[in-house]
């Protein structure tokens, strides 16, 4: 559906207009330095294709904005600029990463964003943008800036967020006693989250490099620094994110490795346990068969001393394993 439509001067809103329809045609009136905004949530193909015609919206770029699912990328076609972004959400209570979608429509004298999913910044950021007229009557450029760096600065939060899980699971894989199942099923999880912060932050660098270099049509050479900002921040979101999947591979080979040993160490006390009960067992088993002829078999004191040599028996590897750290 259509979110919100307004016409702008000078960094200033001019007009509202009830739909898209002559709303391009009414920023051109409006002067040098008009242009239109359109916002679109997750609209249908029937409401994109009202308006496709009237912007010069390629069909294919249409196409994705309703489909969504698309990979973050930089498109140029004849009569608008396209560019695709993911967006993520973080939610601290479910230790969950959400993701969403942006895209954008930019043309000489528009400018369309289209988002799919929850987790979009833009609620607030038309409002944030028109206390600006300074930034805003750049025009599309500093929409398209704007939007980039809210989604860069919505995976930086993202990014602190994972960190600070991951200093957590960190600590709990080497706290004593905490071997278990349920911590590779966490890092298993965690995993999945920083893959899923990869598959935005990863394709968008090579994309943001070449809106940042210039040479882009319908982005204003002011934009650049500013978009050269977009791109730093990225960069070291997208480094932070490559090291903590390295580290978290770290955490999962340390916690096997924990778990084998916890294991040779469980193997070891059961062999030792098993080994003092072999001793009395292999005695008594030897003084059980039914031979007449046999060492101490009818002297009184034969019981005693087999079983005190049980106990000694016992006793001495008890002390032994003991010694050894096997029990």
């Amino acid at each position: 559906m259509i979110v919100h439509c307004a016409i702008y001067r000078d960094g200033r809103p001019v007009a509202t207009p009830a739909g898209p329809a002559g709303s391009l045609a009414a920023a051109r009136k409006a002067g040098r330095g008009g242009f239109v905004w359109i916002g679109l949530f997750e609209p249908t193909a029937e409401e994109l294709d009202q308006v496709s015609d009237e912007f010069g919206l390629h069909p294919l770029a249409v196409e994705d904005a309703v489909g969504a699912h698309q990979r973050p990328k930089v498109e140029v076609y004849q009569d608008s600029l396209f560019v695709a972004l993911k967006t993520l959400g973080y939610h601290p209570g479910g230790h969950a990463v959400t993701s969403g979608e942006v895209m954008l429509f930019v043309g000489e004298d528009f400018v369309m964003t289209v988002r799919h999913g929850a987790d979009t910044p833009l609620g607030d950021l038309r409002a944030e943008l028109e206390e600006q007229p300074e930034v805003l009557k750049y025009g599309p450029s500093a929409v398209l800036h704007s939007v980039c760096d809210a989604v860069v600065d919505g995976y930086v939060d993202v990014v602190v967020g994972l960190q600070a899980d991951l200093d957590e699971l960190e600590a709990d894989v080497f706290a004593p006693g905490r071997v278990g199942r349920d911590i590779a099923s966490r890092i298993y999880g965690y995993k999945r989250q920083l893959v899923t912060v990869r598959r935005a932050t990863g394709p968008l660098v090579e994309p943001m490099m070449r809106l940042d270099r210039g040479g882009v049509p319908y982005v204003r050479a002011e934009a650049q620094p500013y978009l050269r900002d977009v791109s730093d921040h990225l960069a070291r979101a997208n480094d932070q994110v490559e090291g903590m999947d390295r580290l978290l591979s770290d955490i999962l080979a340390a916690n096997l490795a924990q778990v084998s040993v916890q294991q040779n160490n469980d193997m070891r006390k059961i062999s030792a346990w098993a080994a003092l009960a072999a001793v009395p067992t292999m005695i008594a088993g030897v003084y059980g068969m039914n031979f007449e002829h046999m060492p101490e078999l009818h002297q009184a004191w034969g019981y005693p001393a087999a079983v005190s040599l049980m106990v000694v028996v016992c006793v001495l590897l008890h002390r032994v394993f003991k010694r050894h750290d096997w029990l």
